[in-house]
């Protein structure tokens, strides 16, 4: 989603409203983190890194993923100042490793005095995922997946909350364990078409290609919590506004009980298609783990995500 340009912000609607500022203000304070749900193997978990994982969601289960992200801008994304991003997103598992996928930003820009702020839902993501590979024991080879993102432009541009073009991303993903508690994951993207962005974030520019890359670390230090640490970068094979991107986040996850999980991190940039600093605070949640009885634990369901025992690690229950 790109930015309006900045002579047009004139052309801008009424300001962001009291519920969205609320929030804000909230969430200026708050941590930013990625979620490892499910009932048993601690997966790499998406929230919020920007580093995917080769996991998948359990064919029939429904996942739902929801995080809220503060940030402030880089100067030179004048008048922006910074952006909220509500984010919602809704995993079904399909039979054979596949996993369809779809979410959507509720956005609030905020700008210089003067300047109307904008707030709105942002461009919809439609995709399809497949863990291909899974390790085995004393293979070299790690686990292996691929997604392959459509975002429509469903945001409006005018507002600066939507780019008003059809991107199409291609993302590889690789998991390398280290140990039963201590995994790695590697991200390799390419966007044949459209851009990065969402709302004044991301990379914007208007023809040509983008590359992507992530490196992420966890580590599970109880059955309970795990951290992590991730770099993330991109950049477009053409100029424009906000065309190379860098930042950094530090996160976690703590289980609160089977199927429901709370998130927390940090993270900062630097470019001006990176946030300067922000925050963000989600949850995760299966449904048919989040409405089971504690104690019920059949084994059809018993995780899920596709089981990566052989990808991850160890096994874990949350009582």
């Amino acid at each position: 989603m790109a930015l309006l340009p900045r002579q047009d912000l004139s052309r801008f609607p009424c300001a962001v409203t009291r519920r969205s500022a609320l929030v804000a203000k909230l969430l200026v304070l708050a941590l930013s983190g990625f979620g490892l749900w499910g009932l048993a193997t601690p997966l790499s978990a998406q929230l919020p890194f920007y580093t995917d994982d080769p996991a998948v969601t359990e064919p029939g289960v429904l996942h739902f993923e929801f995080f809220n992200e503060f940030d402030g801008l880089q100067s030179s994304q004048f008048p922006d100042l910074r952006q909220n991003t509500a984010n919602f997103k809704i995993n079904y598992g399909l039979k054979h490793g596949f996993e369809l996928d779809l979410d959507f930003p509720y956005l609030s820009i905020y700008r210089a005095t003067a300047t109307p702020s904008s707030t709105g839902f942002g461009d919809t993501d439609f995709g399809i995922k497949w863990n291909f590979h899974k390790v085995s024991p004393g293979s070299w080879v790690p686990a292996l997946g691929a997604s392959f993102y459509t975002e429509f432009p469903t945001g409006d541009e005018n507002n600066g909350l939507g780019s008003g073009l059809a991107d199409y991303w291609l993302n590889m993903v690789a998991q390398e364990p280290f140990t039963e508690k201590t995994r790695m994951n590697a991200n390799f993207g390419f966007l044949f078409a459209g851009n990065t962005s969402t709302g004044a974030i991301g990379i914007q520019t208007k023809r040509g290609h983008v590359f992507t890359a992530g490196l992420s670390f966890l580590h599970d230090f109880n059955p309970r919590l795990t951290l992590g640490i991730e770099g993330y970068g991109g950049v477009a094979d053409t100029s424009g506004l906000g065309r190379t991107q860098l930042q950094g986040l530090v996160g976690g996850e703590y289980a609160i009980r089977n199927g429901f999980s709370f998130t927390f991190g940090l993270l900062g940039g630097r470019y001006e298609a990176s946030p300067r600093i922000g925050g963000q605070i989600g949850f995760a949640m299966d449904f048919p783990a989040f409405f089971r009885r504690p104690d019920s634990k059949p084994a059809a369901t018993a995780n899920s995500r596709t089981d990566l025992l052989q990808s991850t690690s160890l096994r874990r229950s949350i009582p």
